[in-house]
């Protein structure tokens, strides 16, 4: 049965995620660019092109709609050839190649995605999505993505719900730039 694992960029250390046009925002994507972007990231990269399916909410996937298709780098061409699947209600036809829209119960529609094999399905979010799966307690893995930086203003990924949620290291690595790795496993005795 495959993994779901949740990919986080632009997490700060106050544990907020960076809302597009603040300063944090700002920091992330040039700290990214100064290392070379991230194509250079060969993890994420095989993580990216080995997953059986890209699955987001409705404002993440109109986020990479409108800047991936027609740009020719590592990330735009795994996710433009990729299976993606979008949970919204709200969704009309999707114009991104291989994308299928489901508004069903999500834990049957996970469940469906779950089957077929080994390996894993990437959860890019948005916030709402990852919430709503970390309440119904889908999430296997998570791969945070620390940046060094304290914000103060954005989006809190872990709010009060659930109330206790057990994850186990499974990795961690710093890099040169102070952006820290984290790669969790759900505890799951």
């Amino acid at each position: 049965m495959r993994n779901l694992v949740a990919l986080v960029f632009n997490y700060s250390l106050d544990g907020l995620i960076a809302d597009e046009g603040t300063d944090f925002w700002k920091f992330c994507f040039e700290l990214l660019d100064e290392q070379g972007g991230p194509d250079d990231d060969e993890e994420t990269i095989d993580l990216l092109q080995n997953a059986s399916a890209h699955v987001m909410g409705r404002t993440a996937y109109e986020g990479m709609a409108a800047n991936l298709p027609g740009r020719d780098d590592p990330w735009a061409r795994i996710l433009n050839a990729g299976h993606k699947v979008v949970f919204s209600e709200t969704l009309p036809t999707p114009a991104w190649a291989n994308t299928t829209v489901v508004s069903g119960d999500t834990t049957a529609e996970i469940g469906k995605l779950r089957q077929g094999g080994d390996g894993h399905i990437v959860v890019w979010g948005g916030v709402r999505l990852w919430r709503s799966l970390m309440r119904l307690d889908l999430i296997d893995e998570w791969r945070l993505s620390m940046y060094p930086y304290v914000t103060g203003v954005g989006t809190r990924l872990f709010d009060a719900d659930p109330k206790s949620y057990r994850l186990d290291l499974v990795s961690s690595m710093g890099k040169s730039n102070g952006i820290l790795e984290l790669h969790y496993r759900r505890h799951r005795p």
